[in-house]
């Protein structure tokens, strides 16, 4: 997959496609049409924008499902990078402006070693937010929806209805969840001694 700019080659069509935005923020696609590319398929991040580049022959529905292969490539490239502390309470800032209304406003937002039974935690009174660094590394849907999940019980302390309702704005909640249920699971599977991992 390239994220170079510069494989626009030839005149390509531009659609706009209707996929939800991936969990990195994104909030527009754009899928570019090109004749002269054969097989290939690649994406990159423009702005605020991702784009697509398509083969022109390829129908709706290859073109639907190879958005959703290279929003998850995207987003993969993504989470391997490790953001600072500074850039998590950035994030923190964007997202409580982009699903409440700002109105969730921490005082510190930080990664942390000493939680290994949760993901992460917040003391409502203090304003701090605390992830565990066990999430370093996992999808940004994933990230977010532990930030929002955080910055939510600076609103509303427990785990009511009102505090669930405030999550459902997030599209991504149910994936992010089952990502961090699938995880667990995991751990618990018995480890076969003399296996190797790869």
């Amino acid at each position: 997959m390239s994220a170079d700019p510069l494989h626009r080659a030839g005149a390509p069509q531009r659609t706009p496609t209707n996929l939800p935005p991936n969990g990195s923020g994104t909030s527009a696609i754009e899928v570019r049409r090109s004749t002269r590319r054969r097989r290939t398929v690649s994406a990159y991040r423009e702005g605020d924008r991702t784009v697509v580049l398509i083969p022109a022959r390829m129908s709706e529905a290859e073109e639907q499902r190879w958005v959703s292969v290279m929003l998850d490539k995207l987003a993969a490239q993504e989470s391997k990078r490790v953001l600072g502390d500074t850039e998590l309470a950035e994030r923190a800032e964007r997202l409580s402006g982009q699903y409440f209304e700002g109105r969730a406003r921490p005082t510190s937002v930080r990664w942390v070693t000493n939680q290994n039974t949760r993901w992460g935690s917040c003391t409502p009174s203090e304003g701090s937010i605390r992830l565990s660094h066990r999430l370093q590394g996992m999808p940004e849907y994933v990230v977010d929806y532990v930030l929002l999940h955080e910055l939510a019980h600076l609103l509303v302390p427990g785990h009511g209805p009102r505090f669930w309702r405030l999550l459902e704005a997030y599209p991504r909640t149910e994936r992010a969840r089952g990502y961090l249920e699938g995880v667990v699971a995991a751990d618990r599977l018995p480890h076969v001694p003399g296996a190797r991992s790869e």
